[in-house]
Formats: structure tokens, C-alpha cells, sequence
């Protein structure tokens, strides 16, 4: 077994076990539980220093932070076509990272009740959490997918801030936000790592 990945089941785990499932290749899964036996123990800081899930290894090489895997297993595993096309590249890698730069940042800001005075607005990555969420929401509006009408590893990221936002409300549910996530919902390897993660959850 050449790819390892450290999870919980109840954390942003749950992108990469969706990410694998639709690259199809196999993979081990390391359940780490919560604390100084688990994401926090000398071992597991050996492969990520931040104590964070998740994790990969592949082939001796460590990845960590959702955005990052993602990307890297549809570079490496080309035959799952989860990489689009040179001229769809400049939405996959635009609005992935948009995902886990601006959106994640106005959205935990919101959250932790962080605001900033309009004219200190500049000074911020995501200007404001309305300019973020109206962007997300232009992007998305006239497209199945982030590159069109294709599937991409850029939807695993979206897709999970999206119908994460929506679950737990700290997106807005508009109705294209709703349509979007309702069809990556609906893939099978979405469904797969959904029903191994709540078996887990069940378990423990």
C-alpha cells in the first residue's frame, strides 16, 4: 500500500475520504482519535507538526491541508480525470484556493464574530463576508462545476465548504448553492465516503 491518509471521522477528514473515493486507486486509513493518544501524539506530529487531520503519504511523501491533497492526488493519479484540461486550469486552481483562502477566512471570521471597520476592509484578504459569498455565488450560478460542465478535484474542496456552509449555516442558503451541493451529493464516491465515516462515527 503506497498512499496512507490519517483521518477522524468527525473532521475536515471527510474531503480527502471523498477526494480518495473518487480517485478509486487503495489507499490505508489511519483513524486517529482526539487528543495527546491520537492527532496530538508524538507520532502523529512527526508527520504533521500542526497536530491538524488530515494527512497523506504517498510514496514517502507527506501532504497535508484539504486543498493541497486534493489537488496533488489528481496530479498524481491522472487516470481518475479529476484534473481538467490547460484551458479549464485558471478556474480549477483560481476558485479552489479561493475556497480555502478567502471564503474559509470570512466565513470563521463571521463566525468568531470578527468584523472590521468598512474602511479597514482593504487590509483583509476577503474584503468583506458578503463580497465573498456573492463571488462564490456569481461563480457558481451559470455552471454545473467550478471548470463548467466537467467534475473536477476543485469541486471535492468547493463542494465540501458548500454543503458545509449550508449544513451548519455558515453559508446562506441560496438556491445555487443548494442546487450545487445537492448534486455532488448525489455522486457515488461522495455517498461511499459519507457512509464509511458515519459507520466509524456509529462505532466509536
Amino acid at each position: 500500500m503506497t498512499l496512507t491518509f490519517w483521518t477522524n471521522p468527525m473532521s475536515r477528514g471527510q474531503i480527502v475520504h471523498w477526494m480518495l473515493e473518487e480517485v478509486g486507486e487503495p489507499y490505508e486509513t489511519v483513524w486517529l482519535a482526539w487528543g495527546p493518544s491520537g492527532h496530538k501524539s508524538p507520532d502523529y506530529l512527526k508527520i504533521n507538526p500542526m497536530g491538524k487531520v488530515p494527512a497523506i503519504r504517498h510514496e514517502g511523501r507527506i501532504v497535508t491541508e484539504c486543498a493541497a491533497i486534493c489537488l496533488y492526488l489528481a496530479d498524481v493519479f491522472p487516470k481518475a480525470g479529476l484534473k481538467p484540461a490547460a484551458d479549464k486550469l485558471a478556474d480549477y486552481y483560481r476558485w479552489t484556493l479561493f475556497a480555502a483562502g478567502p471564503l474559509e477566512h470570512a466565513v470563521t471570521s463571521k463566525t468568531m464574530g470578527w468584523t472590521a471597520p468598512p474602511e479597514r476592509e482593504a487590509m483583509l484578504g476577503f474584503g468583506s463576508y458578503d463580497a465573498a459569498v456573492d463571488a462564490l455565488e456569481a461563480m457558481l450560478k451559470d455552471r454545473d462545476y467550478v471548470c463548467g460542465d466537467a467534475f473536477t478535484a476543485a469541486d471535492v474542496y468547493v463542494g465540501s465548504a458548500v454543503a458545509w456552509g449550508i449544513a451548519f449555516g455558515t453559508l446562506p442558503k441560496r438556491p445555487t448553492f443548494e442546487a450545487y451541493a445537492a448534486r455532488l451529493e448525489a455522486r457515488p464516491a461522495s455517498k461511499r465516503a459519507k457512509d464509511i465515516c458515519n459507520a466509524k462515527m456509529a462505532a466509536a
